[in-house]
């Protein structure tokens, strides 16, 4: 059936940066350039947490596989590791020098990467708390960082127009994708690791083989697209743009399937639930909304 705007949540007092759904889709958690993250329930008349602890805005956020952590990312330089209970007790993890643009946990939720303006992507131990090490090769904002499924790559984007392949355990970068049309907002591996998507300034997605290093499928959009994620089935793609649409991709068919207007302004982040039966959008109406 046609995805259709099941609710949305009012809380943030300023343009919402990153959702993400916990594992048993019982919660939702957003940051916004409030400098808060919030973490909503799905059940109804439940209430939301607003978690306070960044200095400044949050730029990402996202849950634990498990569940039972959020990591955030904030321009105060800092990464917050969060406990979504009532109590909202977090831990910091300094490292980077500048902006933390994006947080992602490997697929065993024992790993943390990152990326920063500081031009660097670094990867942490979640139990130890610990820094691990720095990929440095990027030569401006690294804007997004993903492990793959497998846990032995990293994909990420930066403003140098190139987004970068690394191998986890030598830690060298085995590939770079050269952007010529615009920087990449967002990166994202596929669920079955063998290709990357892009969500470009150039109003473009473009899907990426990793194993070919080629490009697979381009789609052209008349907007800057910021975010995007896959569907679990690896199907489809949603993707949030600038010109307060969100889409969906059929990636089967290689086809625009829907595009949906649910923001006043730009749609700035996107993600599926973990089953892909519902995702969540946020937009610069500080405006959280799930489909």
């Amino acid at each position: 059936e046609d995805p259709s705007l099941e609710r949305h949540f009012k809380g943030h007092r300023d343009a919402v940066t990153s959702v993400d759904f916990s594992l048993n889709k019982k919660q939702l958690a957003s940051g916004s350039m409030d400098s808060c993250l919030m973490i909503w329930s799905m059940r109804p008349q439940m209430r939301a947490y607003r978690f306070v602890g960044h200095k400044d805005a949050v730029m990402c956020v996202q849950f634990s596989p498990s569940g039972h952590l959020v990591a955030s990312g904030s321009r105060d330089k800092t990464v917050r590791l969060w406990v979504p209970s009532v109590k909202g007790e977090s831990t910091v993890f300094k490292a980077h020098t500048a902006t933390v643009r994006s947080v992602h946990f490997s697929s065993d939720g024992q790993s943390l990467v990152t990326a920063s303006d500081d031009k660097t992507v670094k990867v942490w131990t979640v139990h130890r708390q610990k820094f691990l090490f720095s990929l440095s090769q990027h030569i401006n904002w690294v804007r997004c960082a993903r492990f793959s499924p497998d846990g032995r790559l990293i994909v990420s984007a930066s403003d140098d127009k190139t987004i970068k392949l690394w191998d986890k355990t030598s830690r060298e970068c085995i590939h770079s994708f050269c952007e010529h049309g615009g920087f990449v907002n967002h990166v994202d591996f596929h669920p079955s690791g063998t290709c990357i998507a892009a969500a470009g300034t150039d109003n473009t997605v473009k899907v990426w083989d990793v194993r070919m290093n080629r490009l697979l499928q381009h789609y052209q959009g008349n907007a800057v697209v910021n975010s995007l994620s896959f569907h679990p089935s690896g199907n489809y793609l949603v993707t949030a743009s600038n010109d307060s649409t969100l889409k969906i991709l059929d990636l089967l068919e290689g086809r625009l399937l829907y595009t949906l207007h649910g923001h006043q302004g730009p749609a700035t982040c996107v993600a599926f639930s973990r089953a892909g039966d519902l995702f969540a959008s946020g937009g610069s109406d500080e405006q959280v909304r799930d489909w």
